[in-house]
């Protein structure tokens, strides 16, 4: 007969409450839930267990006193609604905290310097002063981007520099590699964890292109004045917080500067060809358009919208891909290097290589193998 335990009914309500589930959905998955709730029969280990499994929650949590306060371990802004965050992403920013925590004590062990460039612009709001150092840290012209045939290959070059100079890179649309919790976009387009050793922006790669080359820009801005935050961008529109829309300036003038734009909109006045001149995509062009008084709200929202919609369209079917390209993305190729360096040096076991890179085994060897780390 299996060992069947008590638990408090407020700690099962809560561990239900952090996932979202639709009646007919939680009916089929926690059919035993309600009899649990009202006593009239008791959970098994095994049922514990597979109940904590689908809600995400070590097996320990059950037995608290009450329930965990569980408050955002990093300021989150939104466009607009409450700042609340959902478990996926919660789970995500603390999956990337206990790596960053590793890297930085690796980092200094091995008596690393500390980047000068973090939070260097803390007390600052002057947009292009910051722009003009981040492109002197990243050794960029003002028409950087005029050397790529596409604003594709621009976020690509963007995203190497980001890494060559000691920030940890993250592309990724679920928590680490479980494809069943997927991150909205419209919850998250990305957020930053702020460390003077090794900061780490993730970016949402569900994401249209258009709108991640905007967003990197937007968190390379929140490490220069050293403020860790997530965001949603909702619309690629800021929250009404300062940092907030002293950063969505940095990237606008970062992208598109000011003087240029305003010398070339007379001549153009096309979003296509204003694209293809600035190298970046027609929704950043809409948009510093809009910041600059050439066009009205009702317009680039109007265009906004239109334009999500062909890019979903052209996301759709595009699922899957290559494991190990994916890895490289979800893992920074910067700290997957540092940690498989860390092991062949015996300062880490590969059991916790493994851990920390959520690969394991061969999985792991050809990874290193594939990008001769």
């Amino acid at each position: 007969m299996s060992l069947r335990i008590e638990v408090s009914k407020d700690i099962l309500l809560w561990a239900l409450s952090r996932v979202p589930y639709r009646q007919e959905d939680f009916d089929v998955v926690f059919p035993r839930f309600k009899l649990w709730l009202s006593g009239q029969k008791k959970p098994t280990i095994k049922q514990l267990a597979d109940f904590c499994r689908k809600v995400h929650l070590p097996f320990g949590y059950l037995f608290l006193d009450r329930p965990l306060e569980e408050r955002n371990p990093i300021p989150y802004f939104r466009t607009e609604g409450e700042s609340k965050i959902t478990l996926n992403v919660l789970d995500t920013i603390k999956l990337l905290q206990n790596r960053q925590v590793w890297l930085r004590n690796y980092l200094e062990e091995n008596e690393y310097r500390p980047l000068d460039f973090v939070g260097r612009y803390r007390n600052t709001s002057d947009c292009k002063i910051i722009v003009k150092d981040i492109r002197k840290a990243f050794q960029l012209l003002e028409d950087w981007a005029s050397n790529f045939k596409t604003w594709w290959k621009a976020l690509e070059y963007l995203t190497n520099r980001a890494e060559e100079v000691g920030i940890v890179v993250i592309f990724n649309s679920v928590v680490g590699n479980n494809p069943r919790r997927k991150i909205e976009v419209e919850e998250c387009r990305g957020f930053v964890l702020v460390d003077n050793y090794a900061p780490f922006m993730f970016i949402n790669s569900a994401d249209a292109k258009s709108a991640q080359l905007f967003t990197i820009v937007h968190e390379l801005a929140h490490i220069w004045i050293g403020l860790s935050a997530g965001f949603n961008l909702r619309r690629m529109l800021p929250a009404d917080d300062p940092g907030e829309r002293l950063c969505d300036k940095v990237a606008a003038e970062f992208l598109v500067p000011e003087k240029l734009f305003n010398e070339v909109w007379n001549e153009l006045q096309d979003f296509n060809r204003l694209s293809q001149f600035f190298k970046v995509s027609q929704i950043v062009i809409a948009r510093r358009a809009f910041d600059l008084g050439k066009i009205q709200k009702d317009t680039f929202f109007h265009f906004y919208d239109q334009y999500q919609k062909q890019e979903y369209t052209k996301r759709e079917g595009t699922k899957g891909g290559n494991f190990y390209h994916l890895q490289k993305k979800r893992l920074g190729l910067g700290f997957a290097k540092s940690v498989h360096q860390a092991a062949r040096e015996g300062k880490l076991l590969y059991r916790d290589a493994y851990y920390l890179t959520g690969l394991f085994g061969k999985s792991y060897r050809r990874f290193v193998n594939l990008y001769s780390l």
